[in-house]
C-alpha cells in the first residue's frame, strides 16, 4: 500500500495556550517551520495526542500541530469537565490556529476527533483547506448504544468483565451507572470503573489483541470520565447535526480511512456519512480494526497525507 510511518521526530516549539480562568491546552510543532499546516485531533474524548502521531506526516512538507484538548493529555486542569463541551472544543482549536497564524490548514482526526474535526469544519469551513478523518464517529445515539451494549456481540468476554464493575440492579444503564461512579471523588469508588472502562475499550479496539492495555490510572480515569460526560450530555450537539449540516462542506476535499473489522466506530457510520456526502471518498482497510496503529491504517493515512503535498 505504500510507505509506514515516518521516522521519530522531536517538536521545535511547544507550550501551554491559556482558554479561560480554568482550563490551559497543551500544543507543539514539529516538522517543517513553514511547511503545509496540519492539525491532529486525538481520540476519546479525553484521550492525548502521543509522539508517534507525528509520524503520519512527511516532516521535510508539512508543519505538524498536535495538541490535547481541554482535560486531556497534558491540558490543565486533567480530567475537568467544567466548561468542557464540543463548543468549547471547536473555540479553543480556533484559538490554537490563530496564535499559530495559521490561514488554513488541515484537519486530521480519528474516532472521536473524526467527529470533531467534521463539527469544527461545519463551523470554521473556510479554515479547512481539507479533511483526513479516521474510524468515523458521528456521535449518534445508536453509536453510544454500540460501545456500551452491542460489542459484546464480538467481544462477549470483555464485556462481560466490563459489566461485571457495575452492580447487576444498575446494568441496564450501564453509562448513568458508570458516570455516578467516574465523577466520584472517592478514589476507591472512580478508579475500578476507570480500570473497567478503559480495559474494555483497548480490547475491543484492534483487529488482533494487543498488548497494550489502558494505559496508567491517571490516564485511564481522565479518558473514562471525559468520555462518559460526553457520552451522557449526546456530545453537546442536536440529534444528527453532523449529518444534517454536511452541507456546509461539499467544498472540503475530504478522504475517510476505516478498517473493515473496526468495532469501536463501525464502517456503517463512514458508508452513512458518504452515502449522504458522495464528495467524500471512503477508503475501507481490509485488514484492520479501529486503532489508528494497524499496519493497513496508518499505511493509508501515511498514503493520503503524501498525495496532499501537491495540493487537495
Amino acid at each position: 500500500m505504500g510507505r509506514d510511518l515516518y521516522p521519530e521526530i522531536e517538536p521545535h516549539a511547544a507550550g501551554m495556550l491559556a482558554l479561560d480562568h480554568r482550563h490551559s491546552m497543551y500544543w507543539e510543532v514539529s516538522g517543517k517551520r513553514d511547511g503545509a499546516p496540519v492539525v491532529f485531533l486525538h481520540g476519546g474524548p479525553g484521550a492525548s495526542a502521543l509522539p508517534p502521531y507525528r509520524r503520519f506526516f512527511d516532516p521535510q512538507h508539512y508543519r505538524i500541530i498536535l495538541y490535547d484538548q481541554r482535560g486531556a493529555g497534558r491540558s490543565t486542569p486533567s480530567g475537568a469537565l467544567i466548561d468542557n463541551t464540543t463548543q468549547h472544543l471547536i473555540a479553543d482549536l480556533e484559538r490554537l490556529r490563530e496564535s499559530l497564524d495559521i490561514e488554513r490548514w488541515i484537519v486530521f482526526g480519528g474516532s472521536w476527533g473524526s467527529a470533531l474535526a467534521l463539527a469544527y469544519a461545519q463551523t470554521h469551513a473556510q479554515r479547512c483547506q481539507a479533511l483526513v478523518l479516521r474510524g468515523l464517529f458521528l456521535c449518534r445515539e445508536e453509536e453510544v448504544d454500540w460501545f456500551l451494549y452491542g460489542m459484546r456481540r464480538f467481544f462477549p468476554e470483555a464485556w462481560r468483565r466490563f459489566a461485571a464493575a457495575i452492580p447487576e440492579p444498575e446494568r441496564e444503564d450501564l453509562l448513568a451507572a458508570y458516570y455516578r461512579r467516574l465523577i466520584d471523588a472517592d478514589a476507591g469508588v472512580h478508579m475500578p470503573a476507570a480500570r473497567a472502562w478503559g480495559r474494555y475499550e483497548a480490547a475491543c479496539s484492534t483487529l488482533l489483541p494487543s498488548a497494550s492495555g489502558a494505559g496508567n490510572d491517571h490516564g485511564a480515569l481522565r479518558l473514562a470520565r471525559i468520555e462518559a460526560h460526553y457520552f451522557i450530555n449526546r456530545f453537546f450537539l442536536a440529534k444528527n447535526a453532523l449529518l444534517d449540516n454536511l452541507h456546509r462542506l461539499h467544498a472540503i476535499p475530504t478522504v475517510i480511512a476505516q478498517g473493515r473489522y473496526d468495532m469501536v466506530c463501525p464502517v456503517i457510520s463512514a458508508d452513512t456519512l458518504t452515502q449522504a456526502w458522495p464528495e467524500a471518498r471512503l477508503e475501507i482497510v481490509a485488514d484492520a480494526g479501529h486503532s489508528a496503529m494497524e499496519p493497513g491504517l496508518r499505511a493509508l493515512l501515511v498514503q493520503e497525507m503524501d498525495k496532499l503535498r501537491s495540493g487537495p
